[in-house]
């Protein structure tokens, strides 16, 4: 052991010495460097070194990443481009928005509640909130089983999802702006009814755990048995004593808190902010203001007359028409998508948590960074990802089902959805936005395992979002005019809006 306790110590020392001798070197260099620049300062101007060994700075070996400039360049030629457009628009048209238009929206002859049919069946829908926390109080006392529990809140969830469907499409409503806002409003309930439901059904499965753990510990307790089998059960019983807020949560305030909040996931307490902070609430209330003006503004504005001149290039087949229009669409389509996701993420969901003091204000995530469409759906909409994880994806990979299987249900449910909240408004069935969102399915799969992300990754996905929502709107757009115009002629290109 000394032998080579010694050997290692001998083969140490050069390099050491080496490592001296090493930056010797270095300061020699630089001093010569520094001398041969001073003598070939002093010499003419034809000894001058001015070649050296280097790459070129677009050549990937060259180490050079401060394109800056260029970022500045596209902003600014983004800019202009749109501008131009932006100015074309106005002088072909004219100024088309009108404020006072979207007011008289509110209006009616009658001015009884039934008259404005949306508000109404959002307020009637308080009849299923009392409705589930009525049950849940009877499966609290044990009553009825969790048999009935799930029969009741698949019947319950059926229900409250057809009500809006059939008052939407027997009513005259001419304007679906309305009774999307409203079936919104219920398929967000919808959401939580069945997170409400799941939870506390966990909370009674936890308890009679609880009872179980009791009469375990208590007759281990009487015998002469393992110390360590005792204090294991011990442990599992402190564990599912996290649920004792149940059945204090079965209140009118606390079922109503959760109705409010900007969260679909129920839990037996939210984390809370000490105080509403004013400016942060006035601030997020002009953005709200503001945006959803100049969203109205440039739908008005811009989209309504690109759509409505695209009726008779799509009626006709002409697809280089077609594809000019979906191009031209794509610009103020994807920019008024961006405002409204600030405006609904940022703005509205702020506004409503600091009002009910709620803490957790992680709507989104850097989802313009994603590299794959599975990373966006997971990051642009977080309160929606963590249902479809806590609620459908976890329950199903529970039940040994793949992961592939669970996958594929969460997006089914999805462009179920996203179908139910555009074809009922509008009274037409044309699975458009059906098919844009399972064909998210094997894009994700390009994304995931044949591009592997990257940068070709991030580009896949911005451009399934600039092309295939314009392209879902002239589709819609179209097959709407149709069914309440009938086919556009050249002269007849009139949209009501």
């Amino acid at each position: 052991m000394s032998m080579r306790h010694q050997t290692g110590r001998r083969r140490r020392q050069p390099s050491e010495s080496s490592n001296g001798s090493l930056a010797s070197r270095r300061s020699s260099f630089a001093q010569n460097g520094n001398s041969s620049r001073k003598s070939s300062e002093l010499r003419g101007p034809c000894e001058k070194v001015v070649h050296t060994a280097q790459d070129s700075l677009f050549s990937t070996s060259s180490g050079w990443t401060n394109f800056r400039g260029f970022f500045n360049l596209s902003i600014l030629l983004l800019v202009l481009s749109n501008g131009r457009v932006a100015l074309e628009n106005v002088i072909k048209y004219g100024i088309l928005i009108t404020p006072l238009q979207w007011m008289s929206t509110f209006v009616e002859h009658n001015y009884s509640i039934w008259s404005w049919p949306n508000l109404a069946l959002i307020l009637c829908s308080n009849i299923q909130i009392v409705l589930v926390l009525g049950v849940e109080k009877i499966l609290e006392r044990g009553w009825l089983g969790n048999a009935f529990a799930a029969v009741f809140y698949t019947v319950l969830v059926i229900v409250h999802l057809t009500i809006p469907v059939v008052v939407t499409l027997t009513h005259t409503w001419k304007n679906p702006l309305w009774s999307v806002g409203m079936m919104g409003v219920y398929v967000i309930e919808a959401l939580k009814f069945i997170s409400y439901g799941h939870v506390n059904y966990w909370a009674r499965d936890a308890r009679r755990k609880i009872t179980e753990l009791k009469t375990q510990v208590t007759d281990l307790a009487k015998k002469t048995c393992d110390p360590k089998q005792f204090w294991d059960l011990k442990d599992e019983l402190s564990m599912h004593q996290m649920a004792a807020a149940y059945p204090s949560n079965l209140s009118f305030s606390n079922i109503y808190y959760f109705m409010a909040a900007p969260t679909l996931c129920y839990e037996f307490k939210f984390p809370r902010t000490l105080r509403i902070r004013k400016h942060f609430l006035i601030k997020r209330t002009v953005e709200l203001i503001f945006l959803s003006f100049l969203i109205a503004a440039l739908v008005q504005q811009w989209v309504v007359p690109t759509v409505r001149n695209s009726m008779k290039p799509l009626s006709e087949m002409e697809y280089s028409r077609c594809l000019e229009r979906l191009l031209k669409l794509a610009i103020p389509n994807h920019l008024i998508w961006l405002l409204f996701f600030y405006t609904f993420f940022h703005s509205f969901l702020n506004l409503v948590a600091e009002l009910l003091r709620f803490a957790d204000r992680e709507f989104y995530r850097d989802f313009w960074n994603s590299e794959t469409i599975s990373y966006f759906w997971k990051s642009w909409n977080i309160p929606v990802h963590r249902f479809a994880v806590r609620h459908i994806y976890s329950p199903m990979m529970r039940n040994n089902f793949s992961k592939m299987s669970a996958f594929f249900v969460v997006f089914f449910v999805s462009a179920f959805f996203h179908e139910y909240l555009v074809s009922v408004p509008l009274k037409m069935f044309r699975l458009w936005s059906y098919y844009g969102m399972m064909g998210q399915i094997p894009l994700s799969y390009v994304t995931d395992k044949i591009v592997r992300g990257g940068r070709t990754g991030n580009i896949i996905v911005w451009l399934s979002l600039i092309v295939g929502q314009p392209l879902a709107i002239l589709m819609y757009g179209h097959d709407w005019y149709i069914l309440n115009f009938g086919v556009p002629s050249a002269t007849n290109q009139t949209v009501v809006i």
